[in-house]
């Protein structure tokens, strides 16, 4: 038997394809370990035709009591909450969910939120800053809310016109512009599509445009300093890496999936 882990220990998955990529289950096994939570978190890879029935599986297995979730999983997985919080609903997407006392499941979106802690920490106040987001996934959903919240002024910027405008629509109390793949006139360019996972992966942005000072942050994890990232840092830029931003994320995740009520 492994030191610490036994038939009493909770379980909570982080589910996407791919998953290899993640640092959820070494960095908030670690977390539950510092806060005497006897609990792990697990990879788990399952591809979006899948992912209903594994959703519905794992929500009656007992012993699990949050789910992390990754691409492409992020809209999909608010069918399977509850209980979304107002975030997650504003954004029609959730990235953990967790088992409440009564067995109904809530679901939070955290990617925005710590993304702008890791800015806040790396010197970059969002108040009054002209910031692009490229990609309007559920990452890139949350990333636009939260700077947007933050009071930052924000264009996002999607090749998929139509995902780009859906945001758009959802957060319309908010002006969101339409922004392009040029950073000029931005302090704050941020990379919250999967683009650098890749090697032979395109750059989000014409990096060449980018304003001398303005700092970018990507939320790829692997490799750590991604290209457009190396091509940003080579500029002058500051650079806010994955794990820059997944040092408060799990925390974040942390203080929801180990609160529940109900």
């Amino acid at each position: 038997m492994l030191p610490g882990l036994s038939g009493e220990t909770r379980i909570h998955l982080i589910v996407g394809d791919p998953v290899a990529q993640t640092k959820s289950p070494a960095g908030l096994t670690r977390v539950f370990a510092a806060r005497g939570v006897d609990a792990v978190c697990v990879p788990m890879q399952v591809s979006a035709a899948d992912l209903d029935p594994f959703m519905a599986a794992a929500k009656r297995v007992r012993n699990i009591d949050g789910i992390v979730v990754t691409v492409p999983h992020k809209f999909a997985a608010l069918a399977h909450c509850e209980r979304p919080s107002e975030r997650a609903r504003a954004l029609a997407a959730v990235n953990a969910m967790r088992r409440e006392r009564d067995g109904a499941w809530a679901g939070d979106m955290t990617d925005g939120v710590a993304l702008v802690a890791a800015l806040q920490a790396a010197g970059f106040a969002p108040q009054g800053r002209r910031a692009l987001v490229v990609g309007a996934g559920g990452a890139g959903s949350a990333v636009v809310l939260a700077l947007a919240d933050a009071g930052a002024r924000v264009a996002v910027h999607d090749t998929d016109a139509a995902r780009r405008e859906e945001l758009r629509a959802r957060l319309s109390a908010r002006d969101i512009a339409i922004g392009s793949a040029d950073p000029a006139g931005f302090d704050l360019v941020v990379n919250a599509t999967p683009l650098g996972m890749a090697a032979n992966d395109a750059l989000p942005v014409a990096t060449d445009r980018l304003e001398a000072g303005a700092y970018a942050a990507d939320l790829v994890t692997r490799p750590v300093v991604t290209p457009f990232l190396d091509r940003a840092r080579r500029r002058g830029s500051p650079i806010v890496t994955g794990e820059d931003i997944f040092a408060p994320q799990a925390g974040i995740l942390a203080d929801f999936l180990l609160f529940a009520s109900g």
